[in-house]
């Protein structure tokens, strides 16, 4: 049986706040003390290496999926428990979901936005009903927070959009509610 798994949207840099790198480390972790398997994008770069060996330092189960585009540019960690090779950022995307339980968004850029609008997206149509958390460290999604409401105000979402979005300070607050 496959233990229940968490998708991490995470950058493929570190950023600027060591805080980001030692709470990817410490997320991994927490989902192999629990038990739960680390779906990401398979790269050992950035926050998405930091976050796979936080979970692999703690015994964990590690699913990674990655583009054959990317295997240089993101380093591709080929000693987790199961590394996928897509042929592109679409299909990454969706082995991604369809491999986890509830999403979870660190820290990133375009590309963690990309994937957290889509499966937001997919959720807001009722497509799933996959819980979805951004773990907001140093308040580093505040800012996407004001323009979801932004977006709301001037009538291009529904309040209800703001319910998809779990929104966590804290690996032990985001572990509380996936447990």
């Amino acid at each position: 049986m496959t233990p229940y798994s968490v998708c991490v949207f995470c950058g493929s840099r570190m950023g600027n706040d060591p805080a980001f790198e030692a709470t990817a480390i410490a997320l991994g972790a927490a989902l192999a003390k629990a038990d739960m398997r680390l779906v990401y994008g398979a790269g050992d770069v950035g926050l998405m290496g930091a976050v796979a060996n936080g979970a692999q330092a703690a015994g964990g189960q590690t699913f990674g999926v990655i583009p054959v585009h990317l295997l240089e540019k993101e380093v591709g960690k080929r000693d987790l428990s199961t590394f996928v090779i897509t042929e592109n950022m679409h299909e990454r995307k969706k082995v991604m979901f369809m491999n986890a339980d509830a999403i979870v968004t660190l820290p990133g850029g375009a590309g963690s936005l990309d994937e957290l609008f889509e499966v937001l997206t997919w959720r807001q149509l009722g497509l799933h009903k996959k819980p979805v958390y951004l773990l907001d460290i140093n308040g580093y999604w505040q800012p996407l927070l004001v323009l979801i409401r932004h977006m709301i105000t001037n009538g291009f979402a529904d309040e209800s959009f703001l319910k998809h979005v779990n929104v966590v300070d804290s690996v032990e607050d985001l572990m509380a509610q996936i447990t």
